[in-house]
């Protein structure tokens, strides 16, 4: 039997278990699951059992599994409980997944979240908010491990078995000075493996991998791809460290990354919100404006067509050749797209690289080209004997279709690419004034600028570590 055969005999026994409303077994049966497949199963329930199937978990596990829910469970449960028990998982959550959380929930579901969270929080969320979307700051955590040069492996033990726990990793330990600045970098590994007397300042590493907070979020996961990390520290423009990115966190960049490669290639704009919980609205405006485009530039096909009525109609054969040679062209044109955009989603192919693509391409294309065309010319020959200046004609422009259709394909994913920018969205800008108006009435609404400004007298790294 597959796994995936007894996940699915799993799910629907504790569906039949909420349905028949034996919580007790249900109770002791999701105790022994994973929080992430607790989640799946709550998305199965109704609103009204998936409360009470929360309200059932103990404290630590209701957090986690509060964490993998969609947004629209979150907002339902967070609409349901008190304002103690919302405080209490609002504290309980990593920052990253916190600021996920309330980057989805509508605003009044956030105003509600914000007032039951401690000022320190909530300056740290807003502090998280201010980073530009897509960027290492805005899918960075800021729950690691710090620890001092001077300490010994002894005193590094006891701080991580102190510490640790609210630690979104223990594994990779960051060394800094008393400002923050990182030094080095130590793994438990290497704490285990000297003696306890030992120094950190004489066994960690000092050439730390690190990205800045303004860091591209896909940059980010290809340097932890590189160099085989499993978290990576985030400093701000002082070389000071204000938190870190896992790998889990990377998975989900490199995820989201390879769906908007995905959705370029077929001529869409991207989405951020799976297929299933898109609008047929939303759906239908991601596809409207490239369709238009395709259609409107298919006017120049027709223009060409009008303009050598007189020979199709003196030679109507030659309007049997013109889908094949369309679907040729489109068919070259896409092979060329797709190479060109998997090279700049694994990072092979940079905008500076177009001369070199290009100039690869026109050769590749020359070289196909003229392998169709031989073979198309010897079709045609067999097919419509005598008619030997038409197939020429076909053959020459079929070879000239497939040469414009790579060029203008390997090209075309280039240009779009150079053509994007970061930008705040409006969404992100109203969730900063919700933050930001509560503590300070005073300020204006935001406006929608590239960055909005930190609040008065709090710069980047105003966070609390406690060495």
């Amino acid at each position: 039997m597959s796994n995936e055969v007894m996940e699915n005999e799993e799910k629907e026994k504790l569906l039949n278990l909420a349905e028949e409303k034996k919580y007790r077994q249900l109770k002791e049966a999701l105790l022994e699951i994973n929080e992430v497949d607790i989640a799946s199963f709550m998305e199965e329930l109704d609103s009204e059992k998936t409360v009470i199937v929360f309200r059932m978990l103990p404290k630590a596990l209701a957090t986690d599994v509060f964490a993998e829910l969609p947004a629209e469970s979150q907002s339902h449960i967070i609409n349901s409980i008190t304002d103690k028990e919302l405080s209490e998982i609002v504290e309980d959550l990593y920052v990253d997944d916190a600021v996920d959380m309330l980057e989805e929930l509508p605003a009044t579901v956030v105003r509600r979240v914000l007032k039951n969270t401690t000022p320190d929080t909530r300056k740290l969320i807003n502090q998280f908010l201010n980073y530009p979307e897509n960027s290492a700051g805005s899918i960075m955590t800021a729950e690691y491990v710090g620890l001092k040069k001077n300490m010994t492996v002894e005193q590094s033990f006891a701080y991580i078995r102190h510490h640790g726990v609210d630690s979104e990793t223990i594994y990779t330990c960051y060394v800094m000075d008393e400002k923050r600045h990182l030094e080095g970098v130590v793994t438990v590994k290497e704490l285990l493996m000297n003696a306890y007397e030992t120094r950190l300042e004489t066994i960690m590493d000092t050439h730390v991998i690190k990205v800045t907070t303004t860091e591209d979020q896909e940059a980010v996961a290809d340097m932890m791809n590189r160099y085989g990390l499993l978290c990576i520290p985030v400093v701000d423009s002082e070389d000071r460290l204000v938190g870190i990115i896992t790998v889990d966190d990377v998975m989900e960049v490199m995820e989201e990354e390879a769906t908007e490669d995905f959705e370029k290639m077929a001529a869409m704009l991207p989405s951020e919100k799976p297929y299933l919980k898109t609008s047929v609205f939303q759906l239908a405006k991601n596809r409207i404006p490239w369709l238009l485009i395709l259609m409107l530039s298919s006017t120049i096909t027709g223009a060409i067509l009008v303009k050598y009525e007189t020979a199709f109609a003196a030679v109507p054969l030659l309007v049997s050749f013109i889908p094949m040679l369309m679907d040729t062209g489109g068919n070259s044109g896409s092979q060329s797209s797709t190479m060109v955009i998997r090279g700049m989603a694994l990072g092979e192919i940079e905008p500076s690289d177009v001369l070199k693509v290009l100039w690869k391409e026109i050769r590749v294309g020359f070289m196909v080209g003229f392998v169709l065309a031989v073979v198309n010319f010897i079709r045609l020959m067999i097919q419509y004997p005598g008619n030997t200046m038409i197939c020429v004609t076909v053959v020459i422009s079929m070879f000239a279709t497939v040469v414009a259709a790579k060029t203008i394909g390997c090209t075309l994913p280039m240009l779009a690419n150079t053509s994007e920018f970061n930008y705040f969205s409006f969404y992100r800008h109203i969730l900063l004034y919700v933050v930001e108006h509560d503590t300070h009435p005073e300020l204006p609404i935001p406006d929608t600028g590239y960055k909005y400004p930190p609040l008065p007298g709090m710069s980047e790294c105003d966070i609390d570590f406690d060495y």
